[in-house]
């Protein structure tokens, strides 16, 4: 597979695999998360490791703040973007072309900055394209149909 087909991850999608409420949507989180860990494919941002924080701590009251701080810690291995003044810049023209709020368009943005192929979240539309950046809800396909395996 091209090093370029990487995974840029939404907070949601890490919080579903963290939440036994949905089972269904835990189990496609978990497969998503499982498969960009074994491929090596899983890109974040700053901002991503930031909402996933402070959603653990409030979703979750029962993690105590070290256990939501290694799993942010855990996650630092994908390499997060940090938010520079060209993301927010580029954030900003998303925002004006495609009326996202600011915070889809700054994920966007990272995700775009990074060179990732796609955007896996449930908050914007599934098989959307922003520039180079195919949009994929984790629940309308697996990463086994996205990416057959070669033979």
């Amino acid at each position: 597979m091209p090093s370029d087909l990487t995974v840029f991850v939404d907070t949601n999608v890490l919080l579903y695999a963290q939440d036994p409420r949905n089972p269904e949507k835990q189990d496609r989180a978990k497969v998503w998360l499982d498969w960009c860990w074994r491929e090596q494919r899983g890109r974040i941002s700053g901002q991503v490791l930031h909402e996933l924080y402070v959603n653990l701590r409030r979703l979750a009251p029962s993690l105590t703040a070290l256990q939501a701080r290694e799993m942010v810690c855990h996650y630092r291995r994908w390499h997060p973007w940090m938010v520079d003044d060209a993301t927010v810049d580029q954030a900003w023209l998303l925002q004006d072309e495609t009326s996202y709020s600011y915070w889809d368009s700054l994920m966007l943005a990272a995700a775009l900055q990074q060179g990732c192929a796609y955007l896996l979240t449930e908050d914007l539309q599934h098989q959307q394209r922003i520039f180079k950046l195919a949009i994929i809800s984790p629940f309308q396909c697996t990463p086994q149909e996205l990416f057959p395996p070669s033979r």
